[in-house]
């Protein structure tokens, strides 16, 4: 390596030389192989970027001039020669042999670096991952009178450079030759060859042949001319299909050209985690950069895998990663525009597959939709919610309730649903992903419509009041029924609701539950705890056991007499209404359960005393 340091010393020291750092070579393809690049197999694609720089090079000062890679495999050798610019014996010395330089870094070729793939002089260096031995037969195009020159470099960094007769490549350009290293050469194989040449260089912009088989295939899929806007998505679908192994519900062309994009981004047929990172394929002018670009898209586009080219975005030193710039912040920025444009374009002209699409991939835009109120407003009468009418549209439901009452919670909705449903309010689960910011920023996009949380309290106003004179003689069932649920931080309330084949209904809050939680703690700790969590204490209203006075059984349990039996039977009550809420049993809940099932088998067994009925 020729790069170099100095130190400067106090003029009381004698002044320090200059030194060249030493390179284990050995050491540095190691630490290549098992810490930049992810596999060996990048080494094909460092001589793919090298060839095509080359040519690139020459074109640029050889307008006409071939523009042609071949690559030979045979067993455990590897043959690769390009038409490009080609080296002298000095450029041999100054690039080949100089870790870390690059040739596009050389007089004449600076100006022009953004046309070229390779940035960071590691190059041909690559190939020692699978090569014991590197020889490069190469022409210069800019000195045609200057012999044929040949480096030979080996593992353990020495290499020989030597001229050859002028027939030994008549032609400018460059022939590389590579012998695997023990154990690596399957890496040479004349199959793993063609498999990698044509992953990494399928869209590369020269004639690159694997002996006399094409490796390149353009024009890329988005960019052929299809008969129809239908054969096309046929023609990408089958790309998408053998890329990734998926046939995708839609294709979204991802065309930006002042950041020199082109490509597609395909929708996944199958719903996926929004934390689930998503690979991308990148090519970087043609050549494959990675299959794993996870940072390419806003998080929220979660739903699509994208493949594109590009010639603004800039590789990590393994090219192997994009680097973070702010390039890319604005690409990416661009792209999930393009998916977005892409949503309204459905919402407006195709419903059916609008339908399809939001059936499948509905939490995705709902992620999108909370931050972005223009994609709230289009997805409005298209994003489903579970609602007591059923799954309908945020706009639709709120055309038909004068008020948009939502619940935080799943357990909230199921405690409230029917009987709410019943007494004709309507009421949205806001507890699913995103649900409820989305109900809240309901007014921000519709101006003028109500939104409210729906509570206990809400709920048991909607509820009918019982005649007095009837609830003032059923005080003593009552004051009984209270006693008995008072220990479990519970009300009693009698109500007339429909439907009439509920006969209780349990109410509460976050508040209350977290009143329940704090009580229940308070009784489990000790003296020091007890005190801790007794100041704690709020002023949260409780649960209530909502009784239906219209419900035949409730009023058959409210004629009885004995107070133990009045105490199962509403315990029994109390149980069967926290399943029907479908809420989460504590241990004290199960207990009381068992205890009022046991208890009634008792009563309605006992032979020694006559059943208490009503009288």
């Amino acid at each position: 390596m020729d790069s170099q340091t100095s130190q400067s010393s106090p003029a009381s020291q004698s002044p320090s030389s200059a030194h060249t750092f030493q390179v284990d070579l050995r050491g540095l393809v190691d630490l290549l192989s098992h810490h930049l690049y992810s596999s060996p197999k990048v080494y094909l694609r460092e001589l793919l970027q090298n060839a095509v720089d080359a040519i690139t090079a020459r074109r640029a000062e050889q307008p006409g001039a071939p523009a042609t890679v071949r690559l030979y495999a045979d067993g455990g050798t590897l043959r690769v020669e390009d038409s490009g610019i080609g080296l002298t014996e000095s450029d041999v010395h100054n690039l080949l042999a100089t870790i870390g330089r690059s040739s596009k870094r050389a007089d004449g070729l600076q100006e022009a670096r953004s046309d070229f793939l390779g940035q960071f002089g590691i190059g041909l260096l690559a190939c020692f991952v699978v090569a014991e031995r590197i020889r490069v037969v190469s022409r210069s195009a800019r000195t045609p009178d200057a012999a044929p020159v040949e480096w030979t470099a080996a593992d353990d960094g020495s290499y020989v450079v030597r001229t050859l007769p002028p027939d030994a490549r008549p032609e400018p350009g460059t022939t590389v030759h590579l012998v695997a290293r023990p154990g690596a050469g399957d890496w040479l194989s004349a199959d793993r060859v063609r498999s990698l040449a044509r992953d990494f260089g399928s869209l590369l912009p020269y004639d690159v042949r694997v002996g006399d088989e094409p490796v390149t295939d353009l024009p890329a899929p988005w960019d052929r001319a299809h008969p129809s806007p239908a054969a096309r998505r046929v023609a990408l679908a089958r790309h998408c299909h053998d890329l990734f192994g998926f046939t995708p519900l839609d294709s979204i062309d991802l065309d930006v050209p002042l950041a020199g994009i082109r490509g597609v981004a395909y929708v996944l047929p199958t719903s996926v985690s929004p934390a689930q990172r998503a690979g991308h394929r990148v090519h970087l002018k043609g050549m494959l950069l990675t299959e794993r670009a996870e940072q390419l898209l806003p998080d929220w586009a979660f739903f699509v895998r994208c493949v594109l080219d590009t010639d603004s975005l800039r590789p990590t030193a393994s090219r192997e990663s994009l680097y973070e710039d702010e390039t890319l912040a604005a690409v990416r920025e661009a792209l999930g525009e393009r998916i977005r444009s892409w949503l309204t374009s459905l919402a407006a002209g195709d419903p059916e597959r609008l339908a399809a699409f939001l059936s499948v991939h509905h939490l995705g835009v709902k992620s999108l939709a909370r931050h972005d109120k223009e994609m709230l407003r289009t997805m409005l009468p298209w994003l489903p919610f579970e609602t007591t009418d059923g799954r309908l549209s945020l706009e639709e439901f709120a055309q038909r309730h004068p008020v948009v009452h939502f619940t935080r919670t799943v357990e909230e909705y199921r405690q409230v649903a029917p009987i709410a449903s019943a007494q004709g309010v309507g009421v949205v689960n806001g507890g699913y992903t995103y649900d409820s910011e989305l109900i809240e920023a309901l007014p921000s996009v519709r101006p003028g419509t109500p939104v409210a949380e729906l509570d206990a309290d809400t709920v048991t106003a909607h509820l009918d009041a019982v005649d007095p004179a009837e609830e003032l003689a059923l005080a003593a069932f009552l004051a009984a029924a209270r006693a008995k649920l008072d220990p479990l931080g519970c009300d009693v309330v009698l109500r007339a609701f429909h439907p009439l084949s509920v006969p209780a209904l349990h109410l509460d809050d976050r508040e209350a539950r977290h009143e329940q939680a704090r009580a229940e703690a308070e009784e489990q700790a000790d003296e020091l705890w007890a005190g801790i969590l007794g100041s704690l204490r709020g002023s949260a209203p409780r649960a209530r056991l909502v009784l239906n006075h219209l419900n035949p059984l409730v009023r058959r349990i409210s004629s009885l007499r004995d107070p133990e039996l009045i105490g199962t039977a509403t315990e029994s009550l109390y149980g069967q209404a926290l399943l029907m809420a479908q809420r989460p049993l504590r241990p004290a809940d199960s207990a009381l359960l068992n205890r009022a099932f046991i208890g009634l088998l008792e009563w309605a067994t006992h032979s020694d005393s006559p059943k208490d009925g009503p009288r």
